[in-house]
C-alpha cells in the first residue's frame, strides 16, 4: 500500500508557524511589493481576518474563479485566504501586485500569494508533531507500505526539512502537486452514488467542494498507476481530501484544533474516509481499511 501523507499541518503542527509565516508575507508587501506601513498592513490583515472567520462558508481560497478551500480549513490556509481578500479588495494594494505580478500563472492576486507561501514556509524550520517521526519510522520499516509525502511546494524544500529527522533513507516526496490548480474547463465528472456525475459534492448546510482539480487528479492517477492500494493522509479536506475519496481512494482526515466540524463528519460519513484524533492512530487506522 501507498500512503501519500500530507506535509503541512499534518505532519508539522502549522498552528504553531502560522504567525512567523503571515509575519514574514506582510514585512514582504510592505517593503518590496506595496511599500505600505507595516503596521497598516498587520491592521488590515488582522481585520480581514476576524471578518472572514464571521462567516467562514462565504469565503476561501479562490483561483481560476473557483473555490479551492474554505478559509478555516488549516491555518496556513486563512493565512492565505485572508492575504487573498486583503490584497483584492483593497484598490492601492491590488494595483501594485498587479504591476509585480504582471505575468501571473492564474491570475496577479493568487500567483502573489502562492509566491509568499512557498518563500516564506522555506524559511520557516519544521515543526513537526510529536507522534510524526515514529510513524514515519514505522511505515518505513513495513514491507506493505510505502510513506510518500504529499505537498504544493518543491519536494527539495520538504526533503531538506525532512532530514533532521535523521532517517537512513529518504522518505519518497510527490512535490508541486497543485491541490489548489482549479480549472473551470474540466469536464470530468466522478460517481457519486446518490447525485450520479458530479463536478462539486454537495456536503451539508452551506457548504459544497469543487472537484475541478486536474493537476491533483493526475498525481493520484500516477500513484494509483504504481501501486493500485493507495490512502490519503492529510489535515484538511477540500484541497487534499475530497478529490481521493470521489476517485474510490480512501482518506484519512487529522483532526486537529482548526479543523471544521462539517469537514469531519462528511469524512466519517464516507465508507473510505477514517477520522483521527491523533497522528499516532495512523498505522493501526491503515489496517481497518477495506482490502480494494
Amino acid at each position: 500500500m501507498k500512503v501519500i501523507i500530507d506535509f503541512d499541518g499534518t505532519l508539522t503542527a502549522e498552528e504553531t508557524q502560522v504567525q512567523a509565516l503571515s509575519e514574514k508575507a506582510l514585512n514582504t508587501l510592505a517593503h518590496e511589493i506595496i511599500g505600505a506601513p507595516l503596521e497598516q498592513l498587520r491592521a488590515d490583515y488582522a481585520a480581514t481576518r476576524a471578518r472572514l472567520l464571521q462567516a467562514p462558508h462565504l469565503h476561501g481560497w479562490r483561483v481560476n474563479g473557483l473555490l479551492a478551500s474554505y478559509c478555516d480549513e488549516g491555518a496556513f490556509i486563512l493565512n492565505t485566504s485572508t492575504l487573498q481578500a486583503m490584497l483584492g479588495e483593497n484598490d492601492s494594494y491590488r494595483a501594485a501586485v498587479n504591476l509585480r505580478f504582471a505575468d501571473a500563472e492564474y491570475d496577479p492576486v493568487a500567483d502573489c500569494t502562492n509566491h509568499l507561501f512557498h518563500r516564506h514556509t522555506a524559511e520557516i524550520p519544521p515543526a513537526f508533531r510529536p507522534a510524526a517521526p515514529g510513524v514515519l519510522s514505522q511505515l518505513l520499516d513495513d514491507p506493505e507500505r510505502t510513506p510518500v509525502i504529499l505537498t504544493n511546494s518543491r519536494a527539495d524544500k520538504v526533503l531538506g526539512q525532512l532530514a533532521v529527522l535523521g532517517f537512513e533513507r529518504a522518505v519518497p516526496v510527490l512535490g508541486d502537486t497543485r491541490q489548489y490548480d482549479m480549472d473551470p474547463a474540466w469536464e470530468q465528472a466522478f460517481a457519486h452514488p446518490h447525485l450520479g456525475g458530479i463536478q462539486v459534492w454537495p456536503i451539508a448546510g452551506n457548504y459544497a467542494v469543487d472537484l475541478r482539480r486536474p493537476a491533483y487528479h493526475r498525481a493520484l492517477v500516477a500513484a494509483r498507476a504504481e501501486e493500485p492500494r493507495v490512502a490519503v493522509v492529510a489535515d484538511t479536506f477540500s484541497l487534499p481530501g475530497a478529490l481521493p475519496l470521489m476517485m474510490g481512494i480512501p482518506f484519512l482526515l487529522l483532526r486537529t484544533v482548526y479543523t471544521p466540524q462539517w469537514c469531519a463528519e462528511a469524512v466519517a460519513a464516507h465508507p473510505l474516509g477514517r477520522v483521527l484524533d491523533d497522528l499516532a492512530e495512523l498505522p493501526a487506522v491503515l489496517d481497518t481499511l477495506p482490502l480494494w
